[in-house]
């Protein structure tokens, strides 16, 4: 029995069959980034989110971009200048957020494990670092009294609530993210005490957010925290991330996230906050929402293949370049993402197949029985929603196959 599979998003038409991304042939695209298999990411999606947030948002909440998400250079160095900051999690990434052209003093470094040469780079540099822990706290003060430097230190918060329905909580009961709430204002009031630049709290309960009163529960409840943080702590926040979480429709049944009531429930809290808040700004920290519809992964079909009467089409990429796509990267239960047959859109499905990749694992599928038209050896599938969390999210060494291409249209 054929399996569903997630929305094809809107943005993706077909002119005579074949795909077009920004207009232009898929085939074309490939021909011009020389073979397969290849990431292609349409700057203008990314540019239509950003546009709904500011609508929607408006001065009420300020857009950082998690480069996690996808942090190919060409595309980080386009949305460094669409967004009002970056969020990084890792010196490397730093390094390349302040050489997209970002000012370090929109850029805040998060992560549980930063290293003591990590931290030092980053107040060397001017970023905001986001304390994971009590010991990261020692630590940074320390480099930064051996440096000379007034370090920016932010306090990243583990909230006593997650938000419902999240794909990854990040927030709620033990986790390695963040101090727990009721240590915070202890922290806070020390770093302050030792002459450092207090830059607010990070607090993030959770991703992959779908329904949006659990958005605005936990935005509410943040607000909420940040304010009861503040007033024990003795002192209001510069600043407030409020985390993202917003989610995207990759399965079949997936509802997608309705961002203008996010935005109306947050104007409506922030109208009635408490005075401690009245002079702080807040950002939304958003990766997958603005960039993950933005990309497809292209891959050519090299052998097609029976067996006990099922279909196989055997792909040149694979989970080593779309781990997310094969069910590794979080599903528990393994469901599909939006495929098709690159020069076949829109034509009626006439067989049941099975997309595999090129590794030698039965962990490398990347959908299972869907309905498609016919496709041969040497015809392109296309992985859709492949913009966040793909190539850089992947085992790309695993067997030591050549890498995927990437490239940029509409930037």
């Amino acid at each position: 029995m054929s399996k569903p599979m997630g929305p094809i998003p809107p943005e993706f038409a077909a002119q005579q069959g074949m795909l077009r991304i920004g207009g232009q042939p898929a085939d074309a695209l490939i021909a011009e980034a020389g073979g397969t298999p290849l990431f292609v990411y349409d700057a203008a999606i990314a540019a239509a989110r950003i546009a709904r947030f500011r609508s929607a948002f408006g001065d009420s909440a300020g857009l950082h971009y998690a480069m996690k998400a996808n942090p190919y250079r060409p595309f980080l160095n386009w949305i460094a200048k669409e967004v009002d900051g970056l969020d990084v999690a890792s010196a490397g990434e730093m390094r390349a957020a302040l050489a997209a052209g970002m000012n370090a003093r929109h850029i805040s470094f998060a992560g549980p494990g930063k290293r003591d040469a990590e931290l030092q780079a980053g107040i060397e540099a001017g970023v905001t670092i986001n304390l994971e822990s009590e010991g990261e706290a020692n630590r940074a003060l320390s480099i930064a009294a051996r440096l000379g430097i007034c370090p920016r230190l932010a306090v990243r918060v583990n909230p006593d609530f997650e938000i419902k329905g999240s794909g990854m909580r990040m927030g709620g009961g033990a986790k390695p993210f963040g101090v727990d709430a009721a240590r915070v204002p202890a922290l806070v009031r020390r770093l302050i005490d030792a002459g450092a630049d207090w830059r607010g709290f990070h607090i993030f309960a959770g991703s992959q957010a779908l329904k949006a009163e659990a958005l605005i529960e936990a935005q509410a409840a943040s607000l909420a925290l940040a304010a009861d943080l503040a007033e024990q702590a003795g002192s209001a926040p510069p600043l407030v991330n409020l985390g993202g979480g917003f989610g995207i429709s990759y399965m079949a049944g997936d509802t997608p996230l309705d961002v203008e009531a996010v935005a109306i429930a947050l104007k409506e809290n922030l109208n009635k906050q408490p005075q401690i808040l009245a002079n702080t700004e807040f950002i939304i920290e958003l990766g997958r929402w603005l960039v993950g519809e933005a990309g497809v992964y292209l891959t050519r079909i090299v052998d097609r293949k029976n067996s006990h009467d099922k279909t196989f089409l055997i792909v040149d990429g694979g989970m080593h370049h779309q781990l997310a796509a094969s069910g590794n990267f979080g599903q528990v239960v393994r469901r599909n993402y939006p495929v098709a047959v690159a020069a076949r859109m829109g034509l009626d499905a006439e067989e049941e197949v099975s997309i595999v990749g090129c590794l030698c694992t039965p962990l490398d599928r990347l959908a299972d029985d869907v309905m498609l038209p016919r496709a041969d050896v040497g015809d392109i599938i296309v992985l859709f929603l492949a913009g966040a969390y793909g190539l850089s999210a992947s085992p790309q060494a695993f067997l030591s196959h050549e890498p995927a291409r990437e490239m940029l249209i509409g930037g």
